[in-house]
């Protein structure tokens, strides 16, 4: 197998992980999670929703057709619930790991009024209430979650663990906590939050109250975080080489590409990878989810389909990376 990253943080590829069933297609995966056996559960923007392998890839079932608009990020708690976000249906939903409804926060009917025309994220003129396009979910300590509402506002949410809304922070710009695509979070032992402030290109940390502390600058528009047991950040950045206006994307191969970093507390880069050739085949390359598994390996999940404007093919949506 192919090796990745460096010193502590070594990793073989397995880049053809995962087995649907005759017939099956992944398309776009928007998010993967872990749970505390180690099932992998993808976030599919296909016929099935969510499809859960076992950590050698192999399929254990699937559950959620016809309950999304389109999924976007999804985060497993430390009981097992697994939280959804429908970006398109304005809607946080929590079930149980067979796909039980629990919980469904949703405002399909009333996006927030904030100037937003689908994507576009400067015409997010001012920030709103809970939800216009939400892109991803974190649990604290205590269970309670962070919201981002990413592509169509520029907050992030704060509920306690029934539902209820306690405080939410942002508006639209490139100072501390403001924001242009807060795409996703995640939450270290302490309380603190990372928010992906994905086309600022940044990564910013907060309080449990929503005050500003710090930010990371050195991130290729990151999409999705997450912590191992030693606290250790690994990050999933998008990358620079699609650029241009809404409706006139062209791609600039030279540019910045996706990669994976892992980082720790103060944000300094312990390793990093990303394709092994970013004008080739992998030119497409979209990291969007990251989960990691009890025993340190990593999975990624990308979206080369929406990224690419179907141009790129979609086999290799889903890559996991098996820690040496």
């Amino acid at each position: 197998m192919r090796k990745v990253g460096s010193d502590k943080f070594v990793y073989e590829v397995a880049e053809w992980w995962g087995q649907l069933p005759k017939g099956w297609a992944f398309r776009d995966v928007a998010g993967v999670a872990v749970d505390s056996q180690d099932r992998v559960y993808a976030f599919s923007r296909g016929e099935h929703p969510v499809v859960i392998f076992d950590r050698e890839g192999r399929f254990l079932g699937a559950w959620g057709e016809g309950l999304f608009k389109r999924p976007h990020g999804i985060f497993i708690g430390p009981d097992d619930a697994v939280y959804c976000v429908d970006d398109w249906g304005h809607a946080v939903r929590k079930f149980t790991p067979d796909g039980r409804p629990l919980l469904v926060i949703e405002t399909a009917d009333r996006p927030a009024d904030t100037g937003y025309v689908w994507d576009d994220p400067r015409t997010v003129l001012r920030s709103g209430p809970p939800f216009c396009y939400p892109t991803g979910v974190a649990l604290s300590p205590d269970g309670e979650m962070y919201v981002t509402d990413g592509y169509g506002n520029a907050r992030v949410h704060k509920f306690a663990p029934d539902g209820q809304l306690l405080f939410s922070w942002g508006e639209p710009g490139n100072g501390p906590g403001q924001f242009v695509t807060p795409h996703s979070a995640c939450v270290d032992q302490t309380g603190l939050v990372y928010i992906a402030d994905r086309d600022n290109r940044r990564i910013q940390i907060f309080s449990p109250q929503g005050e500003f502390i710090t930010q990371w600058r050195d991130v290729r528009r990151p999409d999705s975080l997450c912590l191992d047991a030693k606290e250790n950040i690994y990050v999933a950045e998008l990358g620079l080489i699609k650029q241009g206006e809404p409706g006139r994307r062209y791609v600039v191969p030279t540019a910045p590409h996706g990669r994976i970093t892992v980082r720790d507390l103060s944000g300094k880069i312990l390793a990093e990878w990303g394709p092994e050739d970013p004008q080739g085949a992998d030119l497409y390359y979209a990291p969007h989810g990251i989960a990691i598994d009890s025993r340190g390996d990593l999975y990624v999940s990308e979206v080369r389909g929406a990224y690419s404007g179907g141009v790129a093919p979609v086999n290799c949506v889903v890559r996991k990376y098996i820690r040496v």
